[in-house]
């Protein structure tokens, strides 16, 4: 799938809407917490694709009120295109801290798994299979038909929310982790997966719904 290296090395794509909240996690010390500044990180070499998502989820924090900015727009080059030491990237939470900013949006993919599922072209049903012949009679296509068995990727997306105002064990406010499967399209994938993750956190009430 040379599609999603080339257009967003394997971050934030998936096909017909397929983004799936697998698991999710709120820190009870933020039961009341508004996002108010945040900084949104998409965790990718691929500075197209960055600022793709960046953009797009920055603007939806903005309808909903939220002071958002894009990272390839806060952090220097050098930060983004070398690799940083504990010690930098705290240098880099204090800066933001000072600059105004309390929280931060980070989303990275954390694995991908190969998958083959099977595909049967006629409707039927387990009772109607009963006896031998007739689900050998359905299964033998396997042997015959092309494309019986397809190929599909999921790849595994997760988004953490973190309060830079108080670096420290508990400043993990929510992590979500999500599905994406077989990505396909740029455009579609990010805003669909974006909505996925704005939904996560209406429900969550760490941002207000759009009346």
């Amino acid at each position: 799938m040379r599609i999603l290296g080339i257009a967003i090395l394997t971050l934030f794509l998936w096909s017909c809407s397929s983004a799936r909240l697998t698991d999710s996690w709120k820190n009870p010390d933020y039961v009341n917490y508004d996002l108010h500044n945040v900084v949104v990180v998409g965790l990718t070499k691929n500075v197209t694709g960055r600022m793709i998502y960046e953009e797009r989820l920055k603007n939806e924090l903005n309808k909903r009120g939220i002071h958002a900015e894009q990272s390839v727009n806060v952090f220097k080059d050098d930060f983004k295109n070398t690799r940083q030491s504990e010690e930098d990237i705290e240098r880099q939470v204090m800066n933001l801290a000072e600059s105004g900013y309390d929280a931060v949006l980070i989303s990275a993919v954390t694995g991908i798994n190969e998958n083959v599922s099977y595909t049967h072209p006629y409707p039927r049903t387990y009772l109607s299979l009963r006896r031998f012949g007739r689900y050998y009679y359905w299964y033998q296509n396997v042997y015959f038909e092309p494309g019986y068995y397809k190929e599909h990727k999921t790849y595994h997306i997760e988004t953490s929310i973190y309060n830079i105002k108080s670096n420290d064990e508990r400043s993990l406010i929510w992590v979500g982790s999500f599905d994406i499967v077989d990505p396909k399209n740029v455009s579609d994938t990010v805003d669909d997966y974006i909505m996925a993750v704005i939904s996560s956190l209406e429900n969550e009430q760490l941002i207000s719904r759009i009346e």
